[in-house]
C-alpha cells in the first residue's frame, strides 16, 4: 500500500527558490505525479520595463533635402507590406556576436527561413527567419537597440 505525502516539501520549494536566484529566472514550475508546484518572484516580474526606441532628434531647419528623403524613404519603408516586424519585445541585434559579421545588409538577397537578426528577450536569444525570399531593401534598426512587439524591422521586397 503506498503512502501519500500530505504535507509540503519545504525543502524542494527552497531548492526551487535557490534555482530561480541562480539562473536569474523569475518562475519555475515543476509536477511530480499529482503535486505541482509553481514559485514565481513577482518583484522581478514587476520592475521588468518596456522599452521604446529613442526617439529621432529634431532636424534643423538648415539641414538640406537630402537627408529628409532619406528618412521619409525610410518611414515609407517601415509603413510597407514588405516590412519583417518584430514578433516579440526585446533587444535586437545584426550578428550573432558581438564584433562578428552581421546576418544580412542591405541589398543582399534572403532566402526564406534565413536567419535575419536575433532578439534576445528573458535572457534567450530569438533568431528570427525572414518569412519569403527577396532582397532586404532596408533595415530600420540600430545594432542593440530595444523593439517592441510588431516594430518593423527589415524590409525585403
Amino acid at each position: 500500500m503506498s503512502t501519500k505525502k500530505t504535507g509540503i516539501d519545504q525543502q524542494l520549494i527552497r531548492e526551487l527558490a535557490a534555482i530561480l536566484n541562480e539562473t536569474h529566472l523569475t518562475e519555475i514550475e515543476v509536477e511530480q505525479d499529482e503535486l505541482r508546484i509553481r514559485v514565481s518572484k513577482q518583484a522581478a516580474a514587476a520592475a521588468m520595463q518596456a522599452y521604446a526606441p529613442p526617439a529621432a532628434a529634431p532636424t534643423p531647419a538648415a539641414q538640406s533635402a537630402a537627408p529628409r528623403a532619406v528618412e521619409e524613404k525610410a518611414a515609407s519603408q517601415a509603413d510597407s507590406k514588405n516590412a519583417v516586424p518584430s514578433p516579440m519585445v526585446g533587444t535586437a541585434y545584426k550578428s550573432p556576436a558581438p564584433g562578428a559579421n552581421p546576418f544580412i545588409e542591405v541589398g543582399q538577397p534572403v532566402k526564406e527561413g534565413q536567419t535575419l537578426l536575433i532578439i534576445e528577450a528573458m535572457k534567450t536569444m530569438n533568431q528570427i527567419p525572414a518569412p519569403r525570399s527577396g532582397t532586404v531593401t532596408a533595415i530600420l534598426f540600430e545594432d542593440a537597440q530595444p523593439v517592441e512587439y510588431g516594430e518593423p524591422l527589415v524590409v525585403i521586397e
